[in-house]
C-alpha cells in the first residue's frame, strides 16, 4: 500500500472554502475516477498566523494507481484549475510504502 501525501497552503480567509471544496468536490472527482487500486482519501489542517495548512493523504495499492492518478511524474500536485486560485503555495507529492497501517 502506497501513501501518497501532499502538502498545501491557504491564506486564512480562504481555508474554509477549499476545505469544502475539497470535502464535497475534489475528493468525489476522484473516487468517481474508478482508478484501480485507489483506497480513499484522508485531510488534515493545521491553522497557524495568516495561514492555513492542508495535508492530503490518498491510499493506493500501488506506485502504477498513484500514476494512473497523477501521471508519469508522480509527484507532481494534482490542482484541479477552481482550487488553484485558493493556494497560495504547496509541495511536491511524496510517496510512502504503509509498513503498518490500521
Amino acid at each position: 500500500m502506497i501513501a501518497r501525501i501532499w502538502h498545501g497552503w491557504t491564506k486564512r480567509k480562504d481555508a474554509k472554502a477549499y476545505e469544502e471544496m475539497l470535502r464535497d468536490e475534489i475528493f468525489p472527482n476522484i473516487a468517481a475516477r474508478n482508478i484501480h487500486g485507489y483506497r480513499g482519501a484522508e485531510l488534515f489542517v493545521r491553522e497557524d498566523s495568516d495561514e492555513v495548512e492542508f495535508v492530503t493523504l490518498l491510499r493506493f495499492d500501488s506506485m502504477d494507481a498513484v500514476m494512473e492518478f497523477a501521471g508519469p511524474e508522480a509527484s507532481r500536485p494534482v490542482i484541479f484549475p477552481k482550487a488553484e486560485a485558493l493556494i497560495t503555495r504547496m509541495e511536491q507529492a511524496r510517496h510512502y510504502r504503509i509498513a503498518i497501517g490500521r
